[in-house]
């Protein structure tokens, strides 16, 4: 065999075993492929971020991963982010997500029940003994003629004080010692408590005996009131 018909037959032979190795290649890299699956975009932390701190857009950058590889909850855009605070520290190239995101803290409502209402009153009372927990009697005094006392009604009884503080100074400026106080009432006593600190001359709050739920009933002083 001559030399050059020695070389067509390597060459053509390296190229059908060249062929076959970019074929075995080819079929490796796709079953390789199928079991990552698709690749998708997650966002990573452009530098070392600390905690706290607001998520700006140059603080971000997308990464393509295995599907199979990307963190459960990572994020996928970055506008998701923007503008939030971290929770947790984060090393540059980690992944963000909801879970390093700070939370607000929940608010906790009043504690009322369904259909009772916490109704703001500033009245006469002592301090000391309208606290929270307390219950007391709500005495509402109406204004007469020339700003004299009307009458006085026990508006309601037995009122449980959620809250207590001192009243602010604008209404200390009577005699006697005044408290602003919550009081848990239904609602319709929560319509009447916030007119009556329009139109009373007075409010009163009257504490009375731990486990005292005994009830008097109307009672009206003053020939004013009806």
């Amino acid at each position: 065999m001559s030399r050059r018909r020695r070389a067509a037959v390597l060459l053509g032979l390296a190229l059908v075993l060249g062929g076959l190795a970019a074929s075995d290649v080819a079929r490796r890299e796709s079953a390789v492929r199928a079991q990552l699956g698709p690749a998708v975009q997650v966002v990573v932390a452009r530098s070392d971020l600390r905690a706290g701190r607001p998520v700006a857009a140059a603080d971000l950058a997308l990464r393509q991963v295995p599907a199979r590889y990307a963190p459960v909850g990572a994020a996928t855009l970055p506008e998701t982010l923007l503008g939030q605070r971290l929770a947790v520290p984060v090393a540059r190239g980690g992944y963000l997500g909801a879970a390093m995101i700070a939370t607000e803290p929940e608010v906790a409502g009043p504690p009322v029940r369904r259909g009772e209402r916490a109704a703001e009153v500033v009245a006469l009372g002592a301090r000391s003994l309208v606290v929270p927990g307390a219950r007391v009697d709500v005495l509402v005094t109406r204004g007469g003629e020339g700003g004299a006392a009307a009458g006085t009604e026990l508006a309601l009884e037995d009122v449980e004080v959620l809250a207590a503080r001192v009243a602010p100074p604008a209404a200390r400026a009577e005699a006697g010692e005044r408290v602003a106080a919550t009081l848990r009432v239904s609602v319709r006593d929560a319509v009447f408590l916030a007119a009556a600190q329009s139109f009373a001359r007075e409010l009163r709050l009257l504490p009375r005996a731990a486990g005292d739920d005994e009830r008097a009933g109307q009672i009206v002083v003053g020939e004013g009131l009806r």
